[in-house]
């Protein structure tokens, strides 16, 4: 199929052509036309699939119709939540470019900057907001945002915004909105759980998945190695100088862990950057401009700074924490292998970590490489012979379930946008 062929404005194909897009991807390709049918919409499909086209492109033309080329004042017709500042730049950028031909006319707000500009822009009109959850409800409070009219609502990301501790900021943000809108939910990954609490805000939804949550790109070559816990930034300043690492994105289970690795990194005369919430939108935004222009070889990130991320030639991939949800690790190492590249990512896994790696073997199903040839194994014991305590822990149901489950409570709590 070629874009041509899903019945788009000659305006938006112009601006598609021009972005070198002939084909559209399996989620655009089976999304587009139900976006433009009206249709409700659940999309699962992994990073790098071109998620945020397959909702912005049927956006954009069908405002295009409706707003036409009225004079009249501009208004709020389609809303699109995102977790992050980065993601929420990201869309607004997608938006711009696929709308060039068009005069629709778009705004991202979010919060830790100023916001004197954004209600400037919003008293002018705009007829798609781009949004993080704090912002929004706040500048609606205020008065400055009416979402009487909207179209269509999109949740981007929807796994994390659900996941994250924005269950109840969106549940206010749908109230604001006219019931008979659109409801668009794209997300990398779709939990059973999440699935379900989603369909409460959609109407008869149809669902596009195009490859399973469990399922890893084959492009990326994945490996596993059991250090000691308190080995793995010897590990990690290890692999990055004896294999000539450049290029690295790095996962810390938490923001502190993200900067003590760094300064670890550092003190070793390894160039290295963090990203995630504790930072300003400005030193966010310089962090990621420094690695993607090769000014520093390794960003250490978050999960949740990390879904701002959006770069086609990232090389390797490194879990220096392991997640305790085994679909993240899917999303995580679905930041290599892109656009057709090959990829390689690298889990560290400590004897505390061993019951995430069972469940993300579980999940994934894939018989990752162990790299057994390194200075920092174990120090008595094996994978194979892990303590009973961890060997019950990998058991997705019972008491080690709910333990999970509580400490993804106690990170629900935390908030960032």
């Amino acid at each position: 199929m070629l874009f041509e062929d899903l019945s788009l404005s000659k305006s938006i194909q112009k601006a598609v052509f021009e972005q070198g897009y002939t084909n559209p991807t399996p989620i655009q390709e089976q999304s587009i036309p139900l976006v433009l049918a009206g249709r409700d919409l659940i999309g699962c499909a992994q990073t790098g699939t071109g998620k945020t086209a397959a909702f912005a492109i049927p956006i954009i033309h069908q405002l295009h119709r409706i707003v036409g080329s009225s004079k009249k004042a501009k208004q709020i017709r389609a809303l699109v939540v995102t977790p992050t500042r980065e993601l929420a730049v990201q869309i607004g950028q997608s938006f711009d470019l696929y709308g060039k031909y068009t005069n629709l006319t778009q705004l991202t707000i979010f919060g830790g900057v100023s916001q004197n500009p954004q209600v400037e822009t919003l008293k002018n009109g705009v007829d798609i907001l781009i949004a993080t959850p704090g912002r929004l409800l706040d500048l609606h409070k205020q008065g400055f945002i009416d979402l009487d009219h909207l179209h269509t609502l999109v949740l981007d990301e929807a796994d994390q915004m659900l996941d994250m501790g924005f269950v109840n900021d969106v549940k206010k943000i749908v109230k604001l909105t006219p019931k008979n809108r659109q409801t668009l939910f794209f997300s990398a990954t779709m939990p059973i759980a999440i699935r379900e609490l989603a369909e409460m805000f959609l109407t008869d939804p149809a669902t596009v998945t195009i490859s399973p949550v469990s399922s890893t790109a084959e492009n990326v070559e994945q490996r596993v190695y059991f250090v000691e816990k308190t080995e793995k930034r010897n590990l990690l300043y290890h692999l990055i100088k004896n294999e000539n690492l450049s290029d690295v994105l790095v996962f810390s289970r938490t923001k502190h862990g993200a900067d003590n690795v760094v300064k670890a990194l550092r003190k070793n005369n390894i160039a290295a950057e963090a990203i995630h919430g504790d930072k300003s939108q400005n030193a966010r935004q310089r962090v990621l401009d420094t690695f993607k222009n090769k000014e520093v070889g390794v960003l250490v990130a978050t999960d949740i700074a990390a879904r701002g991320i959006d770069i086609d030639q990232l090389p390797f991939v490194i879990n220096f924490d392991l997640p305790n949800i085994p679909e993240t690790y899917v999303h995580r190492i679905g930041r290599t292998g892109r656009a057709g590249n090959g990829g390689i990512a690298i889990s560290f896994c400590s004897k505390d970590e061993h019951a995430y790696w069972k469940d993300i073997q579980k999940l994934i199903k894939v018989d990752v490489k162990t790299v057994n040839d390194h200075p920092y194994p174990w120090h008595s014991g094996s994978p194979e012979t892990a303590p009973a305590a961890a060997q019950k822990n990998s058991n997705r149901s019972g008491g080690a379930h709910k333990s999970r489950k509580s400490e993804v409570s106690k990170q629900n709590k935390k908030r960032w946008y």
